[in-house]
């Protein structure tokens, strides 16, 4: 933690309020680091290794001003939030989005536990197109507003579902789940095998899917290979199919804000990956 930057941080997010462990601080944060670092995989998709140390996610995200996925977001949130006094610790999440409610997915997803002023928060800053923007009272039953949706955790048996409001009414009704989780702490360790397994294994969605996402204060940018959805403040939303990989390119470096670092091999390998045709 010693070597963590923070200023480098703060430069990285374009924050320059106050520094003390506090909610205020907290909330803060927690609101403009995704709409500063977008979420990608173009190094898992790239068959690049991704680093999880304190130096390769520095030189990644501070220095090249790249993005990263859940594990690289949540684990520079986690050092900063350290460097700055909270108590924070890892969780890890069972995936369920577009799953069965009682799926039994992998631990591969992680967020962060905060015990400030004598209640506990959850923060996420890395779970795509629904990051949270606010971080949550870890209270179960009660719907919390944050600069987007409204999000809720429901608890049974010791075990937390992390709810979306994601407005309108639809077969499973208006409340969708994210993951499931409980209080076990996760370690780097135990990051560093379920990133391995997600950017190396021929099964993971990563290796064959691009994924992006942006949270602007009056929207949400979200990508799935050739298609971007734009979810406005208010909750009007909208679709495009991208046709040619300079196009996609093209979106990702002026909507998304990410930083592609070899141009030429990415645009063969989204051709190679049938993301686009053209």
């Amino acid at each position: 933690m010693s070597d963590f930057d923070l200023d480098g941080y703060f430069a990285r997010i374009g924050y320059g309020g106050p520094a003390e462990a506090s909610l205020a601080t907290l909330q803060a944060l927690h609101a403009v680091h995704p709409r500063a670092i977008p979420f990608e995989n173009i190094d898992a998709l790239m068959g690049v290794s991704v680093g999880l140390d304190v130096a390769s996610l520095q030189d990644k995200i501070f220095r090249q001003g790249r993005g990263g996925y859940c594990f690289e977001h949540n684990l520079i949130f986690m050092h900063a939030l350290a460097a700055l006094g909270f108590t924070v610790s890892g969780l890890a999440a069972r995936v369920l989005w577009g799953q069965p409610e009682d799926a039994i997915t992998a631990r591969s997803h992680m967020l962060l536990r905060i015990e400030l002023g004598g209640r506990a928060y959850i923060a996420d800053v890395g779970f795509g197109g629904l990051t949270l923007t606010a971080p949550l009272l870890l209270q179960a039953g009660l719907e919390q507003r944050t600069p987007h949706e409204t999000f809720r955790l429901v608890e049974t048996g010791g075990q937390f579902r992390l709810q979306a409001d994601i407005g309108g009414a639809t077969s499973a009704g208006k409340w969708r789940t994210l993951y499931r989780f409980d209080m076990s702490q996760a370690y780097e360790a135990d990051y560093r095998v379920a990133s391995h397994f997600l950017s190396t294994h021929p099964s993971s969605h990563f290796l064959s899917t691009l994924v992006a996402a942006l949270a602007l204060p009056d929207r949400r940018y979200a990508l799935r290979n050739n298609r971007l959805s734009t979810h406005h403040a208010g909750g009007r939303g909208e679709q495009r199919e991208i046709a040619t990989a300079t196009e996609l390119t093209h979106v990702l470096e002026n909507q998304l804000a990410i930083v592609i670092p070899d141009r030429p091999a990415f645009e063969a390998r989204l051709k190679e990956k049938r993301i686009v045709e053209t």
